[in-house]
């Protein structure tokens, strides 16, 4: 089948969905967004602290907001990106409450505002403990009631096309490289659709899910990242990786490991050791509020000293009610393992969370490829640098979900559909009566990334990584060649494509530098500057 849209939008979290909703106001054209799973499942829901924004003017303002992010970036954020985000929060924060979102706010109608690790002020507007989960609810409500926008649910984009699909020789040096749309499997029929777009845009989110234990989902596989390194367009900052500090410890529950907000520890949650110790001072003056990549380190370290598992997060020192009424998902969680968090220290450990490079975009969200956009965390906007402050990525997709909105919409009239794309041949492939040696290998790409490419790194680790990788690549490439395409199939190949892409940075980074630390280079090579 061949179906054409004027916008084609490949993933249906906050970037997407917020991108459709502002297409749609417009009136220019036919919409469709691709989702994966159902609207539920995407990465947005899992977000639980907030969004970042200057709101309280009388304390905060945009100069405070732009120096925290760049500090916790390690100083390599792209300053233009930085700016971008920041001041234009408060008017995207209002869109979203247009479309239905609640953010909590105190008797007097201002907001609630909580504060989080690397940032100097209170301005994190949240709904409880599961803001992420508000924001797709509001969203999803404003997209199913847009009769302008079809949704297909369970759909799984294979490739986006490009001229390389109409026998045209494409490599990294093309100087024009033209997205026509994207192949997209139907788990109905078990075929491969061919969707025509005239734009097409690149929401798939992040790839925790190739890492063993990741507070994402686990569809989470870095399939945007994959396919558009497939199509030789530009990638960039792979190699930075941000470990939640404080993941849920829960023996066999790791993919989802359970997230404890960042937010906890704004509200007074201390880090401490199983014999109540404090350790964070022997790192870093912020102490439990430095940001995720020191925070995690330190947590790694001191499990390894001390040959443990897990550290602790300490909130019985507060008010009991309060800590339930601002927590009352991460109560109910705890609980239900036998933990009350108003007596009970929390079990935790770092996790695969975010990653902050991705496909690289200009201002409007533009890829290196002509007529794709790439936004929220699949793409690498130059915002967060070498480490994500906390709560900038909710922000920072529908703030460049407006820019590409308003560049594409400028731009659409001047595309046409490509009608000689061909169909998907899969002609002379088998049924795949082999799915363990999916499922195994799936296990062994988590097990590699994670022993060897994890919080501390270094040239040896990341060198066994790529062998270990290089073998899966070529065994998966096999399997995908001769086997019809299933969803599994996909996500494999697109998460040894991550992987790769993870490792290979990496080791072309030689120096320690925000969220990649390496042994080998264990010291800055560079002089941090004031910001």
């Amino acid at each position: 089948m061949v179906y054409k849209y004027d916008f084609l939008i490949i993933g249906a979290g906050i970037a997407g969905m917020s991108y459709a909703l502002k297409i749609a106001r417009a009136h220019k054209g036919k919409i469709c967004i691709i989702c994966k799973t159902s609207f539920e499942e995407a990465n947005t829901s899992f977000a639980q602290g907030g969004v970042a924004s200057v709101t309280n003017m009388e304390v905060d303002n945009f100069e405070k907001h732009v120096h925290d992010t760049i500090v916790a970036g390690d100083y390599i954020s792209d300053p233009k990106a930085v700016k971008q985000v920041v001041t234009k929060a408060p008017s995207q924060i209002k869109e979203l409450v247009d479309w239905g979102t609640h953010f909590d706010k105190m008797q007097d109608g201002r907001y609630d505002l909580h504060r989080e690790g690397g940032h100097s002020e209170f301005r994190i507007l949240h709904h409880a403990d599961d803001t992420g989960a508000e924001i797709q609810r509001a969203l999803m409500a404003a997209v199913r009631a847009n009769p302008d926008i079809d949704v297909k649910e369970n759909h799984f984009a294979v490739e986006i096309i490009t001229q390389h699909h109409l026998g045209a020789r494409v490599t990294r040096r093309t100087p024009y490289i033209y997205c026509y749309g994207a192949y997209v499997l139907n788990p109905d029929t078990q075929k491969v659709d061919t969707y025509l777009s005239k734009v097409t845009v690149m929401c798939t989110g992040g790839c925790g899910a190739v890492y063993k234990t990741t507070t994402n989902p686990v569809i989470a596989t870095g399939d945007g990242e994959a396919m558009v390194y497939r199509a030789k367009g530009t990638v960039k900052d792979m190699e930075f990786v941000q470990f939640h500090p404080t993941s849920l410890y829960h023996p066999g529950e790791t993919h989802p490991a359970f997230l404890i907000t960042e937010a906890m520890r704004g509200y007074g949650g201390i880090l401490k050791l199983p014999n109540g110790e404090t350790f964070m001072e022997k790192y870093d003056k912020r102490l439990s509020l430095a940001p995720r990549d020191i925070v995690a380190r330190a947590i790694d370290k001191e499990m390894k000293i001390h040959g443990i598992d897990h550290v602790y997060l300490d909130v019985t020192h507060k008010n009991a009610e309060q800590t339930k009424m601002h927590f009352p998902n991460i109560y109910a969680k705890c609980m239900n393992i036998g933990i009350d968090i108003t007596k009970d220290m929390i079990p935790v450990r770092p996790a695969a969370h975010y990653m902050c490079g991705g496909i690289k975009v200009d201002l409007n969200g533009c890829s290196s490829i002509a007529r794709l956009y790439a936004l929220g965390e699949c793409s690498c906007t130059g915002l967060h640098g070498g480490n994500r402050l906390a709560s900038n990525s909710l922000i920072e997709a529908v703030v460049y979900a407006n820019a590409a909105a308003e560049h594409s919409i400028e731009h659409v009239d001047e595309y046409d559909f490509n009608d000689q794309v061909p169909e998907w041949n899969d002609e002379g492939t088998l049924t795949n009566e082999e799915k363990v040696l999916i499922t195994q290998s799936t296990k062994e790409v988590g097990e590699i990334m994670s022993n060897y490419v994890g919080i501390v790194r270094s040239d040896l680790r990341l060198q066994r990584a790529w062998d270990r990788l290089d073998l899966l690549y070529e065994e998966t490439e096999c399997l995908f060649k001769r086997v019809k395409i299933s969803k599994e199939l996909c996500e494999l190949r697109n998460m040894i494509n991550t992987g790769y892409l993870i490792t290979r940075m990496a080791i072309e980074r030689k120096e320690s530098r925000g969220l990649h630390y390496t042994v080998d280079y264990p010291v800055h090579a560079y002089d941090k500057k004031t910001v």
